[in-house]
């Protein structure tokens, strides 16, 4: 009776993974959209009103400071109102869903319409960009199983070849989307930079699970990165277009926070990239740390092991066995 019940039990835990899974990706898919997206706005007080329906409207005294917030990526657009006429500035570069609608608001107003960060010719919808998930996804959480794999114990060693690694793909990443598919024609050393911190931050941190707390660390961090830091991350659309708070929230783990910092570098000349840069740098200073626990617990392990095999040895030799 224990085996059917053991293949019963594991059945049930994979349809629970996979429905978990499915729900993790669907629920911020199907409540994404433009309610809380923020737009700066310089325009009469009706259309103002009228804005603050549909956005989470800043309203600024001069159209040009309206412009500027677009691109310190304050506001993922904007639209201005003077006697010259209407404006609306978009940013393709911080997401194509905000451009849609914005376009459809200037057509609206008989509006002008001005992308002030666009994307690049060779990908105008920055399919490179959005596919960027899983190799942030899959390079830090892979990197982390084969060290914690082949590297047992040696947590020196783990945490060179997570780096090396991290640094090796952030390059090879970067020029297969600039080089290869023409999706960034940016600085290219800076882009790859933040996609190597992309994944060290992941790679680092589910390696300190493992060294922690053994094989149960890399289940959690699989969760973490797969089921919430991935669907969270707004890679594809930019963060803001995710429903409220779980946009923001992704934007303090590592797949959302290298996302946001690739669009910084690759469209907006570095704007707005110091948030997610700390929120990086923060777990792998995480990972690290669990990484420097365990291998100074394990130390003393050791050290405890030696000292109660030399007490043996020494009683041993005090107390010689009579023949």
């Amino acid at each position: 009776m224990k085996t059917p019940l053991k293949l019963g039990g594991i059945i049930l835990g994979l349809t629970a993974a996979v429905s978990l899974m499915l729900l993790a990706f669907l629920s911020p898919l199907m409540n994404s959209g433009p309610e809380d997206i923020p737009v700066a706005v310089t325009a009469p007080d009706p259309v103002v009103a009228q804005l603050s329906e549909n956005f989470d409207v800043t309203t600024y005294d001069n159209p040009s400071d309206a412009r500027d917030a677009v691109l310190d990526r304050d506001a993922v657009g904007a639209v201005t109102v003077t006697r010259e006429g209407a404006t609306v500035y978009t940013a393709s570069g911080a997401g194509q869903p905000y451009t849609q609608v914005l376009t459809g608001v200037a057509e609206r107003m008989d509006a002008t319409v001005e992308d002030v960060a666009p994307t690049t010719p060779d990908d105008p919808n920055a399919g490179g960009l959005s596919a960027l998930a899983l190799p942030l996804a899959f390079g830090g959480m892979v990197s982390a199983a084969v060290l914690s794999m082949t590297m047992k114990k040696r947590y020196g060693l783990r945490i060179i070849g997570s780096l090396v690694f991290s640094v090796l793909a952030g390059l090879a990443v970067g020029a297969i989307l600039q080089f290869g598919f023409g999706t960034f024609d940016g600085n290219y050393w800076e882009t790859a930079g933040v996609l190597a911190l992309g994944i060290a931050g992941t790679s680092l941190f589910v390696l300190g699970l493992e060294s922690l707390i053994g094989s149960p660390g890399l289940g959690i961090g699989a969760v973490l990165t797969l089921f919430v830091s991935n669907p969270l991350s707004g890679i594809a659309t930019g963060w803001q277009w995710l429903p409220s708070p779980w946009g923001a929230i992704g934007q303090y783990l590592p797949i959302g926070a290298a996302g946001n910092a690739t669009r910084s570098v690759a469209f907006f000349d570095g704007a707005g990239i110091a948030h997610s840069v700390w929120v990086l740098l923060a777990w792998v200073v995480i990972g690290l740390a669990m990484v420097g626990v365990a291998s100074v617990r394990y130390r003393r392990f050791t050290s405890r092991l030696a000292e109660q095999a030399e007490q043996a040895e020494q009683a041993g030799q005090a107390h010689p066995v009579e023949a």
